[in-house]
């Protein structure tokens, strides 16, 4: 009985020996790893002419981190986010065209508090003073546009020219109003805090100064 037990153990260690000749044949020798030109203590396996690196030495080169989940492996690596100065770099903004852009917004602003007040108090307005605010903040965003070398300077002039269009628009929706006599705005005290294109005026203007000032593009809706 005990020689028979002996005999059936012969084909595990020979089927044992058969798989780790196949590994041996499928495994290629271990490779050292090399990160820009230095040599890192970590052993590269090439299995069916891939490549592998345990997890945990790739998160020790990297001085990143591995964490394992039940459904998931999570490896974090520092630094691999776009660098933010970086990214800041190509929005930012050329001097030229940020002064030129400041001033045409100076201007709308101007342009907008001179409705404002015509609006309030019922003042007549003709097209011939409406056309001196407009044709000034033209020539000004023109200007702008002449300096505008880079990208972000033309995303950023593309913002500037909405907020041009939307006085533009107010006045001559207001120039109308006046013409078929409706005063309802001038009546109403609370014309100009209720009004949804006047607002959109006001709050796209804060945005651009911020970021005229700031010199780095950036959107908002409210510009759109």
């Amino acid at each position: 009985m005990k020689r028979n037990r002996g005999l059936q153990k012969i084909p595990f260690v020979g089927l044992a020996l058969s798989v780790a000749g196949v590994l041996s044949a499928q495994q290629a020798p271990d490779m050292k790893l090399f990160v820009n030109g230095k040599a890192m203590s970590a052993t590269v396996l090439q299995i069916n002419g891939r490549f592998y690196v345990d997890l945990e030495t790739v998160a020790r080169i990297t001085n990143g981190s591995v964490k394992v989940e039940p459904n998931q492996i999570l490896l974090t690596i520092p630094g691999s986010a776009p660098d933010a100065a970086a990214v800041q770099n190509t929005q930012r903004l050329s001097n030229g065209f940020a002064s030129e852009a400041v001033t045409a917004l100076a201007e709308m602003k101007e342009w907008k508090g001179a409705l404002g007040t015509m609006v309030t108090y019922g003042l007549a307005v003709d097209g011939t003073w409406a056309h001196t605010y407009h044709d000034q903040v033209e020539a000004s965003i023109a200007r702008a546009s002449v300096a505008a070398t880079s990208n972000s300077d033309h995303s950023a002039l593309q913002l500037l020219s909405n907020q041009f269009a939307h006085p533009a628009k107010w006045e001559s929706d207001f120039i109308a109003e006046r013409k078929v006599l409706d005063g309802a705005k001038t009546v109403d005290p609370n014309a100009l805090q209720n009004d949804p294109a006047l607002t959109k005026i006001s709050t796209c203007g804060r945005f651009l100064s911020t970021m005229l000032v700031s010199h780095i593009f950036s959107d908002n809706a409210s510009c759109n």
